[in-house]
């Protein structure tokens, strides 16, 4: 069974993990160890609680369930080199008002860089936490976009969406997440900004031709 180890346990890793929990050999790593290990409680049996060291050593598949500047510190550890990597950020600013980076580059390809030996995956950074708490059934059909550069570690987060109840829609090399953090940030504004509330997420829709 593939070891998963989520790094933060905000919305997105708490929302992440509890979709997860009985699917995947589940490991949580947080600052707060006593929160995480009170969390995990709450999860099926079989979820293991470590520090992040720990979490990354025993994890084929690491989620980064960071904002981008924690995740960028937390890629340039050596530790990841080899293993699956999942961005899930938003480079946002502090004020919300729009992205600190984008277009010519990507938070994505900034983590790919700090980690230059680990596989790279951007991920899940284009739905709301609150998805998570709806049954799975009402998510499965919101697409996860999914970018990066090794086939391999695409297609096992790919299998990750897909077991955490979401539709998967690839979009290619993990420059494509110059698409996808706008696309977030979109997101972002029409729940926040706009008024339409955090049971959003975008998605494509094909005409019949």
């Amino acid at each position: 069974m593939t070891t998963i180890a989520i790094l933060g346990l905000g919305n997105m890793g708490k929302g992440l993990a509890k979709r997860l929990a009985g699917k995947a050999d589940l490991v949580l790593a947080s600052r707060d160890s006593a929160a995480a290990t009170a969390f995990a409680s709450t999860l099926p049996a079989g979820v293991t609680v470590l520090d992040q060291a720990g979490a990354i050593a025993k994890a084929d598949i690491v989620v980064l369930a960071l904002p981008f500047d924690a995740a960028l510190e937390t890629a340039a550890n050596p530790a990841l080199a080899g293993k699956v990597v999942i961005d899930i950020s938003n480079p946002v600013k502090a004020d919300f008002s729009g992205l600190a980076i984008g277009h010519t580059t990507s938070a994505a390809e900034q983590v790919q860089a700090a980690a230059p030996a680990a596989k790279v995956v951007k991920a899940f950074n284009t739905i709301f936490a609150g998805l998570f708490d709806l049954p799975a059934a009402e998510t499965a059909s919101v697409p996860v976009f999914v970018a990066g550069n090794d086939e391999a570690a695409v297609a096992a987060v790919s299998d990750l969406a897909s077991q955490a109840g979401f539709a998967v829609e690839k979009t290619g090399g993990v420059d494509a997440a110059r698409l996808l953090e706008p696309l977030g940030m979109l997101n972002i504004r029409f729940g926040y900004g706009l008024g339409h509330g955090t049971a959003i997420a975008p998605r494509w829709t094909k005409l019949a031709a």
